[in-house]
């Protein structure tokens, strides 16, 4: 039987057939074509693979960013701003003998609230959420337990206190100081920054030092030392009552139980000068 001859043969589709690319000219250049092609060419998941694909894009999206974006000064040591505010303090001392300590008092607590302020915003400082009220009475109790009795007990020796300290301001400044300024500045820095990553007990020491130094330029303590040991003990505690509320029941607790503290120590002497 005769065979007939295919002046074109046909060329294997197997991977690897011989190729003769001399017998068609154009046939390097179609290959060459034809792998560029399907090396490019992807293949859509279907089906299960689809929610495979996604969850790991997910997985993977979620590790590189687990928080969101974040403000880069959010991981910045908040002791830094402590330092400033201790400096400032210190720095605007002669301000007390040109009876400019009311705006001695405002420079330094606006600087522990601009901190805060800014950590609250940009930074990982704790927030004040949906409190209990729970919380909020036990924050008003620790107040009133820590303010009654030194009220009680140390009437002469806090009213003799709040004139050096509180002598130059109205009524009104100083209801304005004690219950927005001060909290506010004290709470987000010392129980808001500070205590985020710091013992109860070393941040109500900080901001022990805090108020002896913003506090005792003021105070006659060579003719009055007595007063100013009993300042000094009553600043330890209510710093450490502060730091340990915040730590038991929460920021606002600890932002009431100052509030309280103020009014009950401060105002109510005030009054009664």
């Amino acid at each position: 039987m005769n065979q007939t001859h295919d002046p074109h043969p046909r060329y294997s589709d197997r991977p690897g057939a011989d190729i003769d690319p001399e017998l068609d000219p154009n046939l390097e250049v179609d290959l060459a074509y034809a792998a560029s092609v399907a090396s490019s060419t992807t293949v859509a998941p279907t089906g299960d693979n689809v929610l495979d694909t996604i969850d790991s894009e997910t997985q993977v999206f979620d590790e590189d960013d687990d928080d969101g974006p974040r403000y880069r000064g959010a991981t910045n040591d908040p002791a830094f701003g402590f330092l400033i505010a201790i400096a400032l303090a210190i720095g605007l001392a002669p301000l007390n003998g040109s009876g400019q300590a009311e705006l001695r008092y405002t420079i330094a607590w606006s600087v522990l609230a601009i901190f805060g302020v800014l950590a609250w915003w940009f930074g990982s400082t704790a927030r004040v959420g949906q409190e209990t009220p729970e919380n909020i009475v036990w924050g008003i109790s620790f107040g009133l337990i820590l303010g009654m009795p030194l009220l009680a007990f140390g009437g002469p020796t806090l009213s003799a206190a709040v004139d050096f300290l509180f002598g130059m301001m109205t009524p009104g400044s100083l209801l304005a100081y004690l219950i927005f300024v001060i909290p506010l500045s004290e709470t987000l820095f010392f129980r808001g920054i500070l205590q985020e990553n710091r013992p109860f007990w070393m941040i109500g020491l900080m901001g022990s030092l805090w108020s002896i130094v913003l506090f005792f330029p003021l105070m006659d303590l060579q003719n009055f030392p007595f007063v100013a040991v009993v300042i000094g003990t009553v600043l330890v505690m209510m710093n450490l009552i502060y730091s340990y509320v915040r730590q038991r029941n929460g920021l606002a607790a600890a932002w009431v139980c100052q509030i309280v503290v103020n009014l009950a120590l401060v105002f109510v002497p005030f009054l009664g000068q």
